[in-house]
């Protein structure tokens, strides 16, 4: 992923996990809304947001990694990784000389949490203008959502639910053939020209549906967990998910994938003027 065109101070990226859907009355105070001071009732998305840890630095020169740095060895990472018995501290970071960019990879601190025990881990990278200064003052510690996030934007980018093998009519949305067609009617009426003499890839045939990889683009922060005690009476026993043990983000609309799917949310890489200015108070969550 390029990281160079998001803003932002801190971790460009965290990662989350979807809970559930609700539905959520706002008031609408968005400057010449058609619904200006009334309530709706509007789709809701609740994601885990549990804190995250540093488990390496890399140091980058001309887009290639010239070093990396490993300061954690915690024992939940033994799950995913090989841990070294001895982490580097932050004085080993100030060795490396001669790099341009500095990313980080994170994991994600999961002992209080009840939906998974292996930790996730993705690299991810620094905005600010001392990215070192920043990786030094956070090394061991837990880093949270609020840190690093001001704004009420995020894209949230991850994998739609798998469908396994589907059809033509389900994969591309062709209309199904006149009764009488001959061999077959839910498929494509032809496979293509003469020649070039082999199927191309443009002609839509059965194959894996779902399970893609997809961003949602500026998606409202309406609340957290800080922001919300008073709203939701109930956080518990989600559909499939559980009780939620950490910190959560409440976000209008849907996020793909189903519950439990780890997510990757960043800074809004395009903000848009509408999204900006839209203004719902979250009044009460309903499920």
């Amino acid at each position: 992923m390029n990281w160079e065109p998001i803003k932002g101070d801190g971790l460009l990226g965290f990662i989350a996990y979807k809970v559930g859907m609700a539905t959520a009355t706002v008031k609408d105070s968005t400057p010449k809304s058609m619904t200006p001071g009334k309530k709706l009732a509007i789709p809701v998305t609740f994601l885990e947001t549990p804190p995250v840890k540093i488990y390496s630095v890399r140091f980058y020169k001309n887009g290639k990694v010239i070093n990396e740095v490993v300061v954690s060895n915690d024992k939940e990472l033994k799950r995913i990784v090989k841990v070294t018995k001895t982490p580097a501290n932050s004085n080993s970071l100030d060795e490396v000389k001669d790099f341009d960019d500095i990313r980080v990879i994170i994991y994600s601190v999961l002992k209080e949490m009840v939906v998974k025990k292996t930790p996730d881990i993705i690299e991810v990278g620094i905005g600010g203008k001392d990215k070192l200064a920043f990786v030094k003052n956070h090394i061991g510690k837990d880093i949270l959502f609020n840190d690093s996030f001001k704004g009420d934007l995020v894209d949230v980018r991850g994998l739609t639910k798998g469908k396994g093998l589907s059809g033509p009519m389900d994969r591309f949305g062709i209309s199904l053939r006149q009764h009488k067609s001959e061999k077959g009617r839910r498929g494509p009426g032809s496979l293509g020209p003469w020649h070039p003499a082999r199927v191309i890839f443009r002609v839509p045939l059965s194959g894996q549906l779902g399970m893609f990889t997809r961003v949602h683009y500026n998606l409202k922060i309406l609340g957290s967990n800080a922001t919300m005690k008073d709203k939701i009476k109930n956080i518990n026993n989600f559909k499939n998910y559980g009780n939620i043990k950490t910190n959560y983000l409440v976000l209008n609309g849907s996020v793909q994938g189903p519950a439990k799917r780890q997510v990757l949310l960043t800074s809004p890489l395009r903000p848009s003027l509408k999204q900006t200015r839209k203004k719902l108070e979250l009044l009460e969550v309903h499920r």
